[in-house]
């Protein structure tokens, strides 16, 4: 077995790995940005070779493969990288947070003639083998339902909900044993420990041949559950993970119709003997037995594909409130781009170049510009409008009688609003009601400040972080506190300008000149 493997992110999970792969006498390399992490395993394992990044790693000619364990957020740049560079890669679920690029993956992968297994370590557990094994050979009958229970108190994300981060392991189990896809999903979320982030999901499959399976995932749960549930016409089978021993137990219920009327047959269970195997020894074993013999993993790019169909069809039915998601549906635009898990409803207009990514909910009647970036978790109101080269920060909602003109900047959570008095009790819905809210060419509004509406911010002028706006802001201004005050001047280009004693100021950067007079700058030639 080739004996060049290195290890990309050593914490949470990778530590596993570099655990596993290290036993096996296959690990030459660990790498991490946060070099600290490092230390140990060099210790462990005199002449372990430490990168302090993945360049090096993919530069290094006598290294075959890599093993990714980092945030999934970056899985498709690295994976996409070192593919390129000519290394096989064993990348951690999920293979990428979108169909389209873990597409390429998969087409890049064969294009190089590359290996390309997805960590999904539960189809490599013993007791789901022989689960699988039951349902193939017609033991259990006909599979009428499957459910699954992921729960335990954290670890809890901010990076990823609950959905992509526990349920990929439930899917691809049950995807793995009824070996088709679901033609529909419908799934809900509650949200209780940070806005927009999923703490808890429960998701319904729909399959062809009648089979629908459901799967709980929660990571606020008092004690730790990861248990399945295979409901057949003959028998029932349960994989309950977190028991020592009899992991996977049959039994033998029947329904059986007496007077035509169902009655339940309940007898023991009986345990099913299974390998004694840790699941991600037998995983890394798998990838380096695919490294020797070229052959297709397991848990192949394609078969990370088919989980990533069901996790977007989720996500985008918990965006539109559990409508059901066809997960063979795709969206393309040659003009710009929208996340799969984005939301746009109908009669919105968007410019050339502008990229909306996940999460994000465009609303009727709005209008966005060319070349904008609308970040995670977004929410544009009815009828707003966006100039061009706008870049919209994570969790900013940008509500209907807000205008962006050119060029401005929302910082991550920063909030506008556009009714002065709102009352649940007596509810202010329409344009008529709203307050308008002008931020114009360049400004930029820093991270978790407030705009209260009906006020205007000027040209180029800068809100500091968690500022309060009250009234209107000057051209060039720069806000801070709360009630937000004028702490200085900025450039176009985001310099502080000083002003001599004829009240004029250069900015070297922006290679413009300004006049103060009155409390307002304006720019002169």
């Amino acid at each position: 077995m080739p004996k060049s493997i290195v290890v990309v992110g050593t914490g949470y999970w990778g530590k596993n790995l570099v655990r596993n792969f290290g036993d096996l006498g296959a690990l030459s390399g660990v790498c991490d940005i946060d070099h600290t992490r490092l230390e140990p395993f060099l210790e462990k394992h005199p002449g372990l070779k430490a990168f302090k990044n993945c360049e090096d790693v993919l530069r290094t000619p006598n290294i075959d493969a890599v093993a990714v364990a980092t945030p999934a957020a970056t899985h498709f740049e690295l994976t996409k990288r070192a593919l390129t560079a000519g290394k096989d890669v064993f990348i951690e679920k999920p293979i990428a947070l979108t169909y389209k690029e873990g597409a390429e993956l998969v087409r890049l992968a064969a294009e190089k003639k590359k290996i390309l297994m997805v960590g999904h370590i539960l189809e490599y557990h013993p007791a789901v083998i022989k689960l699988k094994e039951l349902v193939m050979s017609g033991e259990l009958g006909k599979i009428n339902y499957i459910y699954s229970n992921r729960l335990n108190l954290g670890k809890i994300r901010t990076e990823e909900n609950i959905l992509w981060s526990f349920a990929p392991h439930d899917i691809s189990i049950i995807l793995s044993i009824l070996n088709e896809m679901p033609d529909s999903v419908s799934a809900h979320s509650g949200e209780y420990l940070n806005a927009g982030v999923a703490d808890v999901t429960t998701t319904i499959l729909s399959f062809p041949s009648g089979t629908k399976a459901h799967i709980f995932v929660s990571w606020l749960h008092p004690f730790k559950e990861q248990k399945l549930v295979v409901v057949g016409s003959r028998k029932m089978a349960v994989f309950d993970d977190t028991i020592p021993r009899d992991k996977l137990v049959v039994f033998d219920h029947v329904i059986e119709w007496i007077d035509r009327v169902p009655v339940p047959q309940k007898h023991d269970g009986r345990p099913v003997p299974i390998e004694d195997k840790e699941p991600l020894r037998a995983e890394c074993e798998h990838f380096l037995s695919c490294l020797e013999s070229r052959a297709r993993p397991r848990t192949d790019g394609e078969s990370g594909l088919k989980v990533l169909q069901v996790l977007e069809a989720g996500q985008r039915s918990i965006l539109q409130k559990g409508l059901s998601i066809d997960p063979g549906q795709t969206r393309t635009s040659p003009d710009y781009f929208v996340h799969d898990l984005a939301v746009v409803d109908d009669d919105v207009e968007i410019g050339e170049g502008t990229k909306i990514w996940h999460f994000t909910h465009v609303q009727s009647g709005a209008r966005i510009g060319k070349k904008c970036v609308l970040g995670q978790n977004v929410n544009i109101g009815n009828n707003v409008i966006i100039g061009d080269f706008v870049k919209i920060q994570n969790n900013v909602s940008v509500y209907e009688g807000v205008t962006l003109e050119d060029y401005v900047f929302c910082g991550p959570s920063m909030v506008f609003t556009n009714i002065n008095d709102p009352r649940s009790k007596y509810p202010q819905v329409g344009s008529k009601f709203y307050k308008k809210t002008l931020v114009k060419e360049g400004a930029s509004l820093g991270a978790n400040c407030t705009i209260i509406c009906g006020h205007t911010i000027g040209r180029y002028a800068f809100v500091g972080a968690g500022a309060v706006v009250t009234k209107d802001v000057p051209d060039f201004a720069l806000v801070v506190g709360n009630p937000a005050r004028i702490a200085g001047w900025l450039s176009e280009a985001g310099r502080k300008i000083t002003f001599d004693k004829d009240g004029v100021a250069f900015c070297e950067k922006s290679g413009k000149r300004y006049k103060m007079g009155s409390d307002i700058v304006k720019e002169i030639s």
